[in-house]
């Protein structure tokens, strides 16, 4: 018999913004001035934060931590588009989508500096804590909205955030299998920032495209310009609707740009190019949002300085906030490994405090 073609396959790609702030109006999305005020905002925060956290990290105030800066646009944007009802599951590098969903920058601080607090966020925030195990949030993602599903929940989708790292780990793969047999209502949000740690992309996928691994499983995927904040977030909220509808999961590749160090432990000369990392400044997603304020009529340099003032003094705060707690409990971490303590990890707790003491007496 002979061989006969079962279906073809495309992959889109949108971009709203371009590098240089001009607008595709027929995809403009229609917010008003003081959500886009509200959009830019969230990434300036995010960027001022991020900049004062590793002049933290450098004084040796902090921990490591992994910078997020030029992604800014791919975690606001979708955030921006998601309900009080939806759940936010990250990685570790969502730092402008966290600030945005009411995760305090105290929090974040004590987090990277190790101390399970940062960790406790309440459940009707609907925001789950940074997942440093590469992957592994995005089962859990597909967990939750398959509960949400399950208990006839509506209005309500799991959105997880992940690098194009993650796409080669198994829980990537088994998650979107899932979610589509399921037809759960997950939106999956690749940051694909071109590095993998030290690996480029193009060293661990053969695929042209990362949105395109939607195809296999039976879903939408779409490729946006992670760097264009109108891009992620119309793509996402067109995703979260669907979802909310019960046409189930959706893939977004956002393409984006590690600007800085995968964390503060890394130098990222030793394996990229400089020249690179400097093209991309051209693509940065906040000078691109301002110009397109600016083009519009509803930004100038003196709402520009007096929101750096205003944000300056917010980040300022909340550095303060997180210096002065710092009197936690020092096994707390014990706490939270399983719902119910057994001996052995009581053991283990006795032993750790014991070593702290002793570490004391000898300080």
């Amino acid at each position: 018999m002979p061989r006969k073609e079962l279906a073809q396959f495309s992959v889109s790609h949108l971009q709203i913004l371009d590098e240089k702030g001009r607008v595709d109006r027929e995809l403009e999305p229609r917010l008003s001035e003081d959500e886009l005020h509200t959009i830019y905002r969230a990434m300036v925060l995010a960027r001022e934060a991020d900049v004062r956290m590793l002049k933290l990290q450098r004084q040796g105030r902090i921990g490591t931590f992994g910078p997020s800066m030029g992604q800014e646009a791919s975690s606001v944007g979708p955030a921006f588009a998601m309900t009080k009802k939806d759940w936010f599951l990250g990685a570790f590098r969502e730092l402008g989508g966290r600030l945005y969903r009411g995760h305090a920058l105290d929090k974040i601080l004590h987090f990277w500096n190790g101390y399970e607090e940062g960790s406790a966020l309440t459940a009707e925030g609907r925001t789950l804590p940074d997942s440093i195990v590469v992957g592994a949030q995005i089962p859990q993602a597909v967990g939750i909205a398959y509960a949400m599903q399950y208990r006839g929940e509506k209005d309500s989708a799991a959105v997880v955030f992940f690098g194009d790292g993650a796409t080669s780990e198994g829980d990537f793969h088994e998650g979107l299998n899932f979610a589509a047999v399921w037809q759960a209502p997950v939106v999956f949000v690749c940051q694909n920032n071109q590095w993998a740690i030290s690996i480029p992309r193009e060293k661990q996928t053969r695929s042209q495209t990362i949105a395109q691994k939607a195809i296999a499983y039976e879903m939408p995927g779409i490729q946006v310009d992670g760097n264009d904040v109108l891009a992620t977030y119309a793509a996402t909220r067109e995703a979260l609707e669907r979802a909310h509808a019960g046409g189930g999961p959706t893939l977004i590749e956002a393409v984006t740009y590690r600007m800085s160090m995968h964390t503060t432990a890394d130098d990222p000369t030793r394996y990229r190019s400089e020249d690179a990392a400097e093209a991309w400044k051209e693509r940065d997603p906040i000078t691109r949002f301002k110009l397109y304020l600016e083009n519009k009529g509803i930004w100038d340099a003196a709402r520009e300085e007096a929101l750096l003032e205003e944000i300056r003094a917010e980040v300022a705060a909340g550095v303060k906030k997180f210096e002065q707690e710092s009197d936690f409990a020092p096994d707390t971490s014990f706490d939270h490994v399983f719902a119910t303590s057994y001996p052995v990890l009581e053991e283990q707790r006795a032993a750790f405090l014991a070593q702290l003491k002793k570490e004391a007496v000898h300080a």
